[in-house]
């Protein structure tokens, strides 16, 4: 009778799945006329080589998440530093996916620090959080004196084309904006699914689309309200809002289409750009338009 005897020493071990922990910190100089990024990575987050469209002083650089998407567990954090004098322009290389039915949420912090006579413009693509995801995050902008800061953010609840609604999970949101040591603005959202939620006309009223555009560094006059308010042209049943900040504007948007809110976003951005920086030329080339 043949025995086989094992090892225990080279028995497989079985290993606990561990989350993403990714980190990008990026730093911007002036080097000359140009405005060049000092780059540290932790996967799966990358940053691509920088581009310059729109000529040497406006740095784009585009963010890769090598992983796909996140799930529960996975934390990013990001810190962006744009010395004095520098223009930054950061997007994401394609939507970010937050995949469901996790105990531990998916997690987002950032610091974004922006000197004197600099300005950052942080413009990813939308998030797609998938019904029974939970993801938290949590911004802190701080800005120096004659310093802007224009960001957006863009989410969709559900994947609407497999008929998902956002009737389980739960996202948490923070954006604090500093003018010194003064807090000048503050956004806290909590968004838990429900079919009331789904519903309601002052939760989601059945729009899986959420979007958000601030800017701030100065007050707009009344014209550019105006004009921004007017620059959306929807043809679908959707709500926008445009408000005056202390130091900037705030536009809302709650909708059914990332393609229209994209538009009217792209169209205020224009609006709002030689207020703080030279005319828009032209957007990113991984943006799908």
């Amino acid at each position: 009778m043949n025995s086989s005897i094992i090892d225990p020493a080279h028995e497989p071990v079985a290993t606990a799945w561990q989350p993403w922990q990714g980190k990008a910190a990026i730093t911007f100089r002036r080097q000359g006329d140009r405005t060049v990024p000092q780059v540290q990575t932790q996967a799966p987050l990358k940053v691509q080589r920088p581009f310059y469209p729109e000529g040497p002083d406006i740095c784009q650089s585009v963010l890769l998440h090598t992983a796909g998407g996140m799930v529960g567990g996975d934390r990013l954090n990001y810190d962006l530093h744009a010395l004095a004098g520098t223009h930054a322009l950061l997007t994401t290389a394609a939507a970010a996916k937050i995949y469901s039915d996790h105990p531990q949420p998916a997690q987002i912090t950032g610091r974004l620090r922006v000197e004197a006579e600099a300005c950052v413009e942080w413009l990813p693509q939308e998030a797609i959080v998938f019904e029974g995801a939970q993801l938290q995050q949590s911004w802190r902008v701080e800005l120096a004196a004659e310093a802007h800061w224009l960001g957006w953010d863009i989410m969709r609840l559900g994947r609407t084309a497999r008929g998902e609604r956002f009737c389980r999970g739960e996202v948490r949101s923070r954006f604090e904006v500093w003018h010194g040591d003064q807090l000048i603005w503050v956004d806290p959202q909590r968004l838990q699914g429900s079919e009331a939620l789904w519903q309601s006309p002052h939760g989601l009223n059945q729009c899986p689309i959420v979007a958000t555009l601030v800017w701030v560094g100065a007050l707009p006059e009344p014209k550019v309200v105006e004009a921004v308010r007017a620059a959306s042209k929807s043809s679908q049943p959707s709500e926008i809002g445009v408000t005056r900040l202390q130091l900037g504007l705030l536009c809302r948007y709650r909708g059914h289409s990332t393609g229209e809110v994209r538009r009217w976003f792209i169209e205020a951005w224009k609006i709002l750009r030689p207020y703080y920086a030279r005319p828009l030329r032209t957007v990113p080339r991984v943006w799908p338009l």
